[in-house]
């Protein structure tokens, strides 16, 4: 599976990054780019259940490839969720259920600050990915 141009771009970002502080640095920046929900989007359908934090998940279909915009209360989520969305966006459904989501992080050398709840947490979102494009 070829990589979109927002992956490339965070598998690019981050593996020149020298050491920890700066990936992390870098997720926090990568967090602020995420497009913002409106409160009416940020509601209790739209929200990611599995999740320690609070995260919400909105999908649209254009041209048969999903598009995903998330948001979450915690910083640090939404840098992991920005990365994830760079991965998944404009992927089918097959392509979505077949993503590696631990190979992915761990190319990005971002396998440390998965936590087992982070783990969970951007599975479930994962999870709901696809239910939502089922």
């Amino acid at each position: 599976m070829s990589l979109s141009v927002a992956a490339q771009e965070a598998l690019e970002a981050f593996t020149t990054c020298p050491g920890w502080e700066q990936r992390a640095r870098l997720l926090m920046q990568w967090g602020e780019r995420l497009q913002p929900l409106s409160d009416a989007e940020r509601c209790e359908a739209n929200r990611v259940h599995g999740c320690e934090s609070l995260v919400w998940l909105v999908a649209e279909q254009r041209a048969g490839h999903w598009h995903f915009r998330a948001s979450s209360d915690a910083r640090l989520l939404r840098g992991l969720l920005a990365v994830l969305l760079a991965r998944v966006d404009g992927l089918n459904g097959d392509q979505l259920l077949a993503l590696d989501l631990p190979q992915w992080f761990a190319q990005l050398g971002l396998q440390r600050q998965l936590s087992p709840s982070r783990s969970n947490g951007l599975n479930a979102v994962l999870q709901r990915m696809a239910a939502l494009t089922r």
